[in-house]
């Protein structure tokens, strides 16, 4: 008990004052020591976690840039050597959306005659992507290379006018078909409004200026009912989101041709198909669905009247773009001010022969050897019209525009492609 009293309560009151005050002091040291460590560590930790978050954003954008799709002597090497015509007074072109399906045509005869090519697309998943690296593949052995980018990225647009003064500008990239509308809108006004824009600012900086060809589409006469469609028809009453975007385009070029002296062509398509065509157009998906036994939805109109369309060769509208590119006067800016007034013109590219969807079926059924599975539906408010016919006496004049293709040669070769592409047996279908 003695020695519990002793140590609990010392016989020497001072020393009790003394004592406590040093346990007092060597509490708060330790507690303080004990704070600066865990200060210390927190400290060191904090700084740990800096430099990993810093290093790991060094590695990504090391990773970026190494990864990046453009950029560097490699690069501008090969899209020089592309660029470059074969022939005297040779264009140097940029092709967006080469990869596609009328991109992909353009570019081969361009390149066939002997003008320097070089695309861009960015391989998007509207449909199977596949096809277009086939297609890009198909240009590569032709030494055209394509650049995989977007169309709104303005760096990428700006370091391609500098590292080639291009002469033309054919630009077809876009979001095509008129139902995806309905479920991706935002898609439409990134690509065929916000993209077109980025692009017309990236050539009327450039110097020299381009000319310009590009694709507008049927879709722009939207409700109207006077046939066949001319270029001084109403183009104010779209049905379809997509024909909203085009219409817009058109005038949207005419601005930047009236404000920067930009020359601009647009092409209204009607309907193209053909071999390395779109999976989403109707030709395309009634021969994968007849070929797979089943069945195809045929749409008619009010009053139980067949839909028609003015059905356009690819090779046709090779030769209208080509013939616009070819008959395009060159812009009359520069750096970024108009000089003097610049061409602006809009051309129908169509076929002038319209034919009903039955009748593509059955010429289908006949290249195919085989019976459609058909449902007939009423056409639902989807933005589709009940038919196209284009007047193309403007562009005959003035492009020497003339279709030779029609409807049943048109689609002999496209199945004869299809079979092989997708190779295609009597005792199934492979890959399909």
């Amino acid at each position: 008990m003695r020695n519990l009293e002793d140590e609990l309560f010392p016989s020497t009151p001072g020393k009790v004052k003394i004592e406590r005050a040093h346990a007092i002091s060597r509490q708060f040291h330790r507690c303080f020591a004990s704070t600066s460590t865990m200060f210390l560590w927190a400290l060191f930790l904090i700084a740990l976690t800096a430099s990993y978050l810093s290093f790991q954003s060094f590695v990504d954008t090391s990773s970026k840039y190494f990864h990046a799709s453009w950029g560097g002597m490699h690069w501008e090497r090969q899209i020089r050597n592309s660029a470059q015509p074969r022939r005297q007074n040779g264009y140097s072109v940029l092709v967006t959306g080469a990869s596609g399906f009328v991109g992909s045509h353009v570019s081969l005869a361009l390149r066939r005659r002997g003008d320097g090519v070089v695309g861009l697309d960015n391989f998007n998943s509207y449909y199977d992507p596949s096809l277009k690296k086939a297609r890009k593949a198909l240009l590569s052995s032709h030494s055209i290379f394509i650049v995989e980018g977007d169309i709104n990225d303005s760096r990428l647009l700006a370091k391609l006018f500098d590292v080639v003064p291009f002469t033309h500008v054919l630009h077809l990239a876009a979001q095509a078909g008129v139902r995806y509308a309905i479920e991706n809108p935002a898609s439409y006004v990134h690509s065929n409004i916000a993209g077109l824009v980025t692009l017309l600012e990236a050539c009327k900086s450039a110097d020299p200026q381009p000319s310009i060809v590009w694709a507008s589409s049927s879709s722009v006469y939207g409700l109207n009912d006077k046939v066949p469609f001319s270029e001084l028809d109403r183009t104010d009453q779209p049905a379809s989101l997509y024909a909203a975007t085009k219409k817009a385009g058109e005038e949207i070029t005419h601005t930047y041709n009236h404000i920067y002296g930009l020359s601009i062509t647009g092409l209204r398509f009607f309907t193209v198909y053909g071999p390395w065509g779109r999976p989403d157009m109707a030709y395309f998906s009634f021969t994968r669905n007849i070929l797979q036994g089943k069945p195809i939805t045929v749409y008619r109109g009010k009053d139980h009247v067949d839909l028609a369309r003015d059905f356009t060769y690819i090779d046709d509208i090779v030769k209208g773009c080509l013939g616009a590119l070819d008959t395009a006067e060159k812009s009359t800016g520069t750096g970024g001010k108009k000089r003097r007034p610049a061409q602006y013109r809009i051309y129908n590219l169509g076929n002038t022969s319209p034919v009903t969807v039955p009748n593509l079926v059955a010429i289908l059924e006949r290249h195919l050897k085989v019976k459609a599975k058909k449902n007939v539906v009423e056409m639902p408010g989807n933005g589709d019209v009940p038919f196209t016919h284009a007047n193309i006496s403007l562009a005959r004049a003035e492009l020497g525009y003339k279709p030779t293709t029609n409807l049943e040669t048109g689609l002999k070769k496209f199945v004869k492609w299809y079979l092989s592409y997708y190779g295609y047996n009597p005792r199934g279908v492979r890959n399909l």
